[in-house]
């Protein structure tokens, strides 16, 4: 590769996965498909387009005009789409007709599914059959942070990258604020809610916590989004930048999650040594919510009722003590 190349994202460069995937490229030896697993969705959106970049530009022509991986003629994204945030089987098929096409510019076309896992049962089925039967020069990326929910006989089919810790740093405006408020209710359950009074308390600190987590999500997701429409191509339909203001919050808040599992396990840490076995029995189960509460924030539930749902166990794990 040239030094022209598209940067890979920071937190890849260098790594193992990055050096095979460089290395098959240039001897022409690439998978026709890639499964890449993360846990950042922007992240792993620009480790998919540094692979474009790097296809797309293969044997090209040096005196054709050289276009951007993201606006390449012969890269065909999609991503998740509507209320329900699902990649149907009409948007597959579309990009299915579209790979079978003779390329535009490039000799090779590049096929990008952003958040693999929402495609519904007709849309795995369809993705399937490209799978088993992929088109010339032709490479599908699969993006997802869930794999175990593509259909086992997707994932058999796909050459897997998992890039763990990609998480970029949350910019929040007020964000190191409300961890240490987070923090502080923690503690004051871990003394125990058992007068009317307190159990008040709690409740009125949790549903603050919720509230600012709301706006806080809000503002830096509509500030991420600006700045991403600086680089989004022209003549967008309405839906796509839906889904792309939808990958942005989604991406933000499960950054958000990460951070208040890590602050709520350094937290029961921290009492191991106080309190004993209790405590870490009644950490191990607040530590459930939380999961649980991530779980349906990946199904897509509101946010604010997600962390309501989590606070509000933790405050019942604690009152019973």
């Amino acid at each position: 590769m040239t030094q022209e190349a598209l940067p890979w994202p920071g937190a890849l460069a260098g790594t193992p996965a990055v050096s095979v995937i460089e290395k098959a490229i240039g001897r022409g030896r690439l998978s026709h498909s890639l499964l890449l697993a993360g846990d950042d969705p922007e992240c792993l959106a620009a480790a998919a387009m540094a692979i474009a970049d790097r296809l797309l530009r293969l044997g090209s022509d040096p005196s054709t005009p050289r276009y951007p991986a993201d606006r390449h003629p012969d890269c065909i994204q999609v991503r998740p789409a509507g209320r329900s945030r699902s990649i149907t089987a009409a948007a597959v098929r579309e990009l299915v007709a579209r790979v079978n096409v003779a390329s535009s510019v490039s000799r090779n076309k590049v096929a990008v599914f952003h958040d693999a896992d929402r495609m519904n049962a007709a849309a795995a089925n369809i993705l399937l059959k490209t799978l088993e039967e992929p088109p010339a020069r032709t490479t599908l990326l699969l993006l997802t942070g869930r794999p175990h929910a593509l259909l086992p006989t997707i994932r058999s089919r796909v050459l897997h990258f998992r890039f763990p810790g990609l998480s970029a740093p949350i910019t929040a405006q007020g964000w190191p604020e409300w961890v240490a408020d987070y923090r502080a209710w923690l503690g004051r359950l871990g003394q125990g809610v058992a007068t009317p009074r307190e159990a008040a308390d709690a409740v009125l600190a949790l549903y603050g916590l919720v509230a600012r987590f709301a706006s806080m999500l809000d503002k830096a997701s509509a500030s991420e989004l600006a700045r991403r429409k600086e680089g989004l191509p022209e003549g967008l339909e309405d839906d796509e930048l839906e889904a792309i203001e939808a990958e942005i919050a989604v991406g933000l808040r499960l950054r958000m999650f990460a951070a208040i599992e890590e602050a709520t396990s350094a937290h029961y840490r921290s009492l191991l040594g106080e309190a004993g076995g209790q405590s870490a029995r009644l950490g191990a189960s607040a530590a459930e919510s939380l999961e649980r509460a991530a779980s349906l924030l990946r199904v897509n539930l509101n946010d604010g009722a997600a962390l309501e749902d989590f606070l509000l166990a933790s405050l019942r794990i604690w009152a019973r003590r």
